[in-house]
């Protein structure tokens, strides 16, 4: 499945149990030229306290606690309105004809809640990596910090995103998002997701970026961010949790020997 580009293996293990899902086993389902290909790997399991609990894994392996544009395609596999347990908290789901809204529950901005290694100010951090300087930093079920530029295109995001991502100053890694403002109400984007690289799309990333341009005064929800993949549309209102609506589609199915991919993965 992907949104706007953003794709995922999505395997359904909520009737049926598997073989634990492992970094190796991720990794290896992950290459593109050896194995399946995708930015994320999402996991349905059953769960004893909500519909059905989701897990998503990045190309590298390491589980990340949220994914915008995955959680869309989840509700739209699953086809009708879920209460879902993931890492990142509690996510509503409301699929549409070719789509779905996602509630994303409420941005945290707390300098230990994104997580920051030592205390500071996230509304404009003092801190800057050469012409990228003072973002903002959100946790949507995952961290995120904010550069508004003049031309988020202009950015060298592939030689900039991974020295932000590894940066000390964020322990559990950061993802790095650039907008610039195309109108009252709309922002174009680009980001460097934590564990993928560049990607066309990201969910949790156009939703921490409406919501810091919202906080700065830059936009007025509901907010259009367009990334190279497409457009999604964000509602926040502050004291609120984040309303995502989008497109979602399915490319194909298929199966696999899950202990090809185990076997590759230990050896």
């Amino acid at each position: 499945m992907h949104g706007l580009g953003n794709d995922f293996v999505v395997i359904d293990a909520r009737a049926a149990a598997i073989p634990a899902m492992t970094p190796a086993v991720a990794r290896a389902l992950g290459d593109r030229r050896t194995g399946v290909g995708f930015d994320q790997l999402i996991l349905l399991e059953a769960s004893g306290t909500h519909d059905f609990r989701v897990r998503f894994f990045n190309a590298d392996g390491s589980e990340a606690g949220a994914c915008g544009n995955g959680s869309r395609a989840v509700a739209l596999l699953h086809g009708v309105p879920a209460v879902v347990e993931t890492q990142g908290g509690t996510l509503r789901l409301e699929p549409f004809d070719g789509g779905a809204r996602v509630d994303m529950g409420a941005p945290r901005f707390d300098w230990n809640a994104i997580p920051l290694a030592y205390p500071m100010d996230t509304h404009a951090m003092p801190v800057g990596w050469e012409s990228l300087e003072a973002p903002m930093a959100v946790n949507v079920g995952n961290p995120h910090v904010i550069f508004f530029v003049d031309d988020a295109e202009a950015v060298e995001l592939e030689r900039l995103g991974p020295l932000i991502e590894h940066d000390p100053l964020f322990p559990e890694r950061v993802n790095v998002n650039v907008a610039s403002l195309a109108g009252p109400d709309h922002l174009r984007l680009r980001v460097w997701e934590r564990g993928a690289g560049l990607t066309r799309a990201c969910g949790t990333g156009a939703c921490a970026t409406a919501v810091a341009a919202i906080r700065r005064g830059l936009v007025q929800s509901p907010v259009r961010v367009s990334l190279p993949g497409g457009d999604l549309v964000i509602a926040w209102e502050p004291g609120g949790t984040i309303l995502m609506s989008g497109p979602a589609t399915e490319s194909f199915r298929g199966t696999f020997d899950w202990d090809a991919y185990a076997a590759g993965a230990a050896g």
